[in-house]
């Protein structure tokens, strides 16, 4: 699959499912700061993400691209 990377915001994390075909679940952590309270907080986000034929497994550290919808929910591809 031929994507362009020119200027596109990877996103790196966590493979915490493989459960579907040709698609993984992606946790990816940030840290915010909280206005009120001027602490960081770590804000958790899953993406769901292409991976052809299954090739990760639950644990492995990834990085996502942003592609093409490939479907209602999987907006991301494994680099």
């Amino acid at each position: 699959m031929e994507t362009n990377t020119k200027n596109q915001k990877t996103l790196t994390g966590v493979v915490v499912s493989t459960k579907m075909k040709d698609t993984i679940t992606v946790a990816v952590n940030r840290y915010v700061k909280d206005s009120k309270y001027k602490k960081y907080v770590k804000k958790t986000k899953k993406y769901l993400a292409h991976d052809a034929g299954n090739t990760k497994k639950d644990g492995e550290r990834v990085t996502i691209a942003p592609c093409r919808p490939m479907s209602k929910n999987k907006h991301f591809i494994v680099i």
